[in-house]
C-alpha cells in the first residue's frame, strides 16, 4: 500500500507525459484544466445538494444514509477529478457510476450487513378486532 501511495504521483505524471507525446502538450494541459474545472463543479453542486438535504432532515423529513453516502462518493469523485492525471480520473469515473461503485464496494468489503429484524411467531398470538359487550351485565 505504501508503495502504491509512493508510485501514484509518478504514474499520474507518466500518463500525462504520454498524453502529451501522443497528442500535444497543449492538449494535455487543456485536459488537466478541463478535469479540474469539472471536479470543482461537481464539488460545488454536491455540496449545495448535501446542505439542502441536511436542512430537510432538520425540518423533520428523514434522509436515508444511502443518500449521504452517495453525496460523499460524488464529492470524492470531484476531488479525484481535480488531481492532475488520468489514473485518478479513471478512479473518479468508477466512483461516479453508482452501480459500478456498489459492485466494487461489495467485491472489496463484502456485502453490506443486513439490519436485525427478529422473526415473529404468528401462530401463538392471534388478535381479533371488533366490538364487544358483556352479556353478564345486561341480565342483572
Amino acid at each position: 500500500m505504501r508503495l502504491l501511495v509512493f508510485l501514484l504521483p509518478w504514474l499520474e505524471l507518466l500518463t500525462l507525459i504520454q498524453l502529451g507525446i501522443e497528442t500535444s502538450a497543449l492538449t494535455a494541459l487543456g485536459y488537466v484544466l478541463l478535469t479540474f474545472v469539472l471536479g470543482m463543479a461537481i464539488l460545488q453542486r454536491q455540496g449545495q445538494g448535501m446542505f439542502e438535504r441536511l436542512r430537510e432532515s432538520q425540518e423533520g423529513r428523514i434522509v436515508g444514509p444511502q443518500l449521504l453516502l452517495d453525496d460523499m462518493a460524488m464529492g470524492l469523485a470531484g476531488l479525484l477529478l481535480m488531481v492532475p492525471g488520468m489514473i485518478s480520473d479513471a478512479a473518479a469515473l468508477v466512483v461516479m457510476i453508482g452501480p459500478l461503485r456498489r459492485r466494487l464496494r461489495n467485491w472489496i468489503f463484502g456485502p453490506p450487513p443486513q439490519p436485525y429484524a427478529p422473526q415473529r411467531d404468528a401462530s401463538s398470538h392471534v388478535t381479533i378486532e371488533g366490538q364487544y359487550s358483556r352479556i353478564d351485565d345486561d341480565k342483572s
